[in-house]
């Protein structure tokens, strides 16, 4: 009887191992917006490159804790890793007059 369990251990392992390697996948604009806004944040801060679909990227001036912890439950629920750009707003310094 020992013996017929070893093949249904080594089946289970396997399967949760499939299981635990899940790919990123590309997000749409909309779903993306969608968790900006329901964490309080505005349209477009929250973003996903192509070039890089296992990132998350939150552009914000100073995100409050409450904010980035929202997206990172997310950004973690599908296999993303957050990244937290604290978007600094820089004036254009005006030329020099001569």
């Amino acid at each position: 009887m020992t013996l017929r369990i070893f093949p249904l251990i080594g089946v289970a392992i396997a399967a949760l191992a499939l299981t635990a390697c899940a790919t990123a996948r590309m997000h749409s604009e909309a779903q993306l917006n969608e968790i900006a806004m329901s964490c309080g944040l505005a349209y477009g801060e929250v973003v996903q490159e192509s070039e890089e679909k296992r990132l998350l990227f939150l552009y914000k001036v100073a995100p409050k804790p409450q904010q980035r912890h929202c997206v990172y439950q997310w950004a973690h629920k599908n296999h993303l890793t957050l990244v937290i750009i604290n978007a600094v707003n820089d004036p254009m310094q005006p030329e020099p007059k001569s």
